[in-house]
């Protein structure tokens, strides 16, 4: 098999549309998971946040989830 190409885009724009696309997946997925796996999915991405040293990167996690969970709701 070969290994699929998930190379990013130099483009700080197309980067921000991959994201964004990412981002809608995500919450595609977790709607289509049903209510209580979609929530499991979520207090474990809440708890590995938490646990982050990095507190810059968990702050950027964090809305991340939190975009995707308003998003989900909707």
């Amino acid at each position: 098999m070969s290994t699929p190409d998930f190379s990013t885009a130099d483009n700080l724009q197309e980067l921000a549309l991959e994201v964004a696309c990412l981002k809608g997946l995500i919450t595609q997925m977790l709607q289509a998971m049903g209510q209580a796996d979609a929530g499991r999915v979520i207090i474990k991405m809440e708890k590995q946040i938490a646990e982050m040293e990095n507190e810059a990167q968990a702050a950027v996690f964090s809305n991340t989830v939190k975009q995707i969970k308003q998003a989900y709701r909707q």
